[in-house]
């Protein structure tokens, strides 16, 4: 039997190659913590327990309304249907509707929502992926209406 003949693997080799093991791993985790950073800070409000303070009186209040909506986005329009609880057509006092990804701001829009026969409706290219609709209107009450719903819009 022959043995191949080369050079010998030294501590000092090894040494190179363990540091250059571990400075990739390195490397990997910090560029992934400063994308994570910087992206989606994972705040929904400012102070949690200032907003919980008066959770549950809106959510009364809300579920008091009887409203329930229908979401839906198809040829470049989003359209949304409120109904009452019995089934007519809502048409609040203030409108607000606002899309974007659910994990970043940058591609956030505020949508200016045209009167329909069932709701309403705005036209939105939206790409394809996970998107965020938040929806805020006002009962000719005053009562605030609030709801976050997600879609998915496929690819082509």
């Amino acid at each position: 039997m022959s043995m191949a003949t080369g050079r010998p693997l030294t501590g000092r080799a090894v040494l190179l190659i363990s540091l250059g093991a571990f400075g990739v791993v390195i490397a990997a985790n910090a560029v992934l913590a400063f994308f994570a950073v910087e992206t989606f800070s994972g705040l929904v409000v400012p102070n949690s327990y200032v907003a919980s303070q008066d959770f549950d009186r809106r959510r009364a209040a809300q579920l008091a309304l009887g409203w329930e909506v229908g979401l839906e986005y198809s040829d470049g329009v989003l359209a949304l249907a409120m109904k009452d609880a019995g089934g007519g057509t809502v048409r609040p006092a203030a409108l607000s509707v606002s899309v974007g990804r659910p994990t970043e701001a940058r591609d956030d829009r505020v949508l200016e929502m045209q009167s329909t026969l069932d709701g309403a409706a705005a036209p939105i290219v939206l790409a394809p992926g996970n998107w965020r609709v938040e929806i805020a209107a006002t009962a000719e009450d005053g009562t605030l209406f609030q709801q976050s719903r997600a879609i998915f819009v496929p690819s082509p």
